[in-house]
């Protein structure tokens, strides 16, 4: 046999649930074939997908490494997430360890008696520089409990195996007594897999995702996957959703299924989710891929991936037929109002967004609505107008469908690469025989473009509806414990110009004593004229102050997206072709 194949480690994960009901697992790790003085385990500080260290390695505890006689080894702690054992070219160890895991999301472990959501990036060690070893994995389920769902490939009875720790970090398991079943959808076996109960209907359930994936592989082309896994967690109040390669989880409301709103918000989520298994997993920029699981992977192409995707998912809704038009529109009009009612669009640009999502998306404070914008938000803003663009400079022979189309194409299938985001405009220019060069320079820069110039190519405008010009004071509120306390002040308006600050607690305006069973605030605000001072008591850290707030129009828009009351025959025609 090749010397260098017996080189490298064979490596076996054994996962059992001994404390699971205080939120633990307990992991053996089996190695051999190592032959090397020492090794380092590492254990990943994020996940793909969800662009904020986590630093997953706090959770591990009672880490024991052995030889195979059961001797303890030397082992210290070099980092925060680097456990270096000193194996004197043993051939074999096993090291032991046990995993907490407790919070409630799609990305982080969650152990109880009822089930275990097992999140890879949190749980398994790898050896530093052995990334694309294989790895098998064993799960060693309670006695109670009847069903595992991952992407991961099956190769025995609760035996899964993975070809490299990519494949692995980006295969989620649900362990425990999940409502499962399968369907084939374009020629992929799906599996659904229902965790915590829920009002859904099976039937309904598998007859509108099987609607949903067949449109999104007629947009791409071609379904990458012979086996795919849609996880969901219901809980009284949920939401979310984390994409892999192969599989997604998703978080809903158990009894949200019964209400039309909330269920096509599903149906949604499980199209943005769907869609990222090409735009991101993928089709995607160089950043994202090889990754390194060690610490930030920097891009501006955020924008581009979850822009694109958040421009979708509601698109192909309406393809698919659960929205019409106007509801679509009202969705596409979202986006505009969010972030351009946002101040914080004036201060950071998509890209930077995308950028910044490390330090700003994920871990917003209270000033986050002055200094910064979604890139999802944006993004499908500027995916919108680059939709608009297309179409209309091709006479509606190709649209946005066609690009993306082309550079998975390009980029995933024949060059088996990331790309640089100048090669997707470039790609995207070329397929489309127009300069885009106005939108992934307003990606860019901090400045707004005149979203008509594009909505009136096929026949649409984008207005402010607002008709009335409430007056406001720049603040919002919550109500705990008794206290009336401010938990955002808006950049520009008179409380932020006032020097009210977050966490003041609001005792009286104008003399009048704050009822927090009442709403004086708004009554105050309803009844007072622009440019009245308002003298708030408050208490800041114990100690009472007046501050004179000067009351203001409200500055909100409400944007909406409709056609125009005269088109063209050009405009109409684009415009069915944009809507189809």
């Amino acid at each position: 046999m090749d010397s260098d194949y017996l080189n490298i480690p064979e490596i076996t994960f054994e996962v059992s649930f001994p404390e699971v009901q205080a939120h633990y697992v307990a992991i053996k790790m089996s190695i051999k074939n190592l032959n090397q003085p020492y090794i380092d385990l590492k254990m990943p500080v994020w996940s793909p997908g969800s662009y904020l260290i986590r630093e997953y390695a706090k959770n591990v505890e009672r880490f024991n490494p052995l030889d195979a006689d059961g001797n303890s080894l030397v082992c210290n702690k070099t980092s925060k997430n680097t456990w270096r054992v000193v194996t004197d070219s043993l051939n074999q160890i096993e090291v032991f360890y046990a995993v907490y895991g407790f919070e409630v999301s799609v990305r982080t472990n969650f152990f109880d008696s009822d089930h275990a959501f097992i999140v890879p990036t949190a749980t398994f060690l790898y050896i530093d520089g052995y990334l694309s070893n294989s790895s098998t994995i064993k799960i060693v389920p309670k006695e109670t409990w009847k069903n595992i769902s991952t992407g991961l490939e099956q190769i025995e009875q609760c035996i899964f195996y993975a070809p490299n720790f990519d494949i692995l970090y980006d295969s989620p398991i649900e362990v425990g007594n999940q409502d499962c079943w399968t369907f084939q959808a374009a020629g992929v076996e799906h599996e659904c897999a229902m965790v915590g109960g829920g009002s859904y209907d099976k039937e309904r359930l598998t007859k509108d995702i099987t609607r949903i994936v067949e449109e999104e592989t007629r947009i791409w082309g071609s379904n990458p996957n012979k086996r795919y896994v849609i996880i969901t967690h219901n809980y009284q109040s949920g939401g979310g959703g984390l994409e892999h390669l192969n599989s997604t989880v998703l978080g809903a409301s158990r009894n949200g299924y019964l209400n039309e709103s909330s269920y096509k918000n599903y149906l949604s989520l499980v199209a943005h989710e769907y869609f990222h298994l090409w735009n991101v997993k993928r089709l995607r920029p160089k950043a994202l891929g090889p990754f390194d699981y060690d610490a930030e992977n920097y891009t501006t192409g955020l924008w581009i991936m979850e822009g694109f995707t958040s421009y979708y998912d509601n698109l192909i809704i309406k393809r698919c037929g659960f929205y019409d038009e106007k509801e679509y529109l009202a969705l596409l009009a979202n986006d505009f109002n969010i972030v351009l009612n946002r101040p914080g669009h004036a201060i950071q640009s998509a890209a930077a967004s995308s950028f910044d999502t490390w330090i700003k998306y994920y871990r917003p404070d209270e000033n986050a609505i002055n200094s910064s914008i979604s890139y999802y938000n944006k993004g499908a803003m500027l995916t919108a107008l680059l939709d608009i663009k297309i179409i209309a400079a091709t006479d509606g022979k190709i649209k946005l469908d066609d690009v993306i189309r082309a550079a998975y194409e390009e980029f995933f299938l024949k060059l088996d690469r990331g790309f640089e985001e100048n090669e997707f405009q470039s790609l995207a220019e070329r397929i489309a025989g127009t300069s885009l060069d106005d939108i992934f320079k307003a990606a860019h820069d901090d400045g707004e473009l005149d979203y008509n110039d594009y909505f009136n190519l096929v026949g649409y405008e984008i207005i402010d509806t607002s008709t009335s010009s409430p007056l406001s004071l720049g603040i919002t509120t919550a109500k705990t414990d008794g206290l009336i306390t401010v938990v955002t002040v808006e950049k520009g308006s008179g409380a932020y110009d006032a020097g009210l600050n977050v966490r003041d607690e609001l005792i009286a305006i104008n003399n009048i004593r704050l009822d927090i069973k009442d709403k004086e605030i708004d009554f105050i605000t309803q009844h007072a004229h622009e440019g009245d001072i308002l003298n708030f008591l408050i208490s800041r850290d114990g100690l009472i102050r007046e501050i004179p707030v000067q009351i203001r129009t409200n500055t909100r828009k409400n944007f909406e997206i409709r056609q125009l009351k005269d088109q063209t025959f050009l405009q109409e025609l684009l415009g069915k072709i944009w809507m189809a």
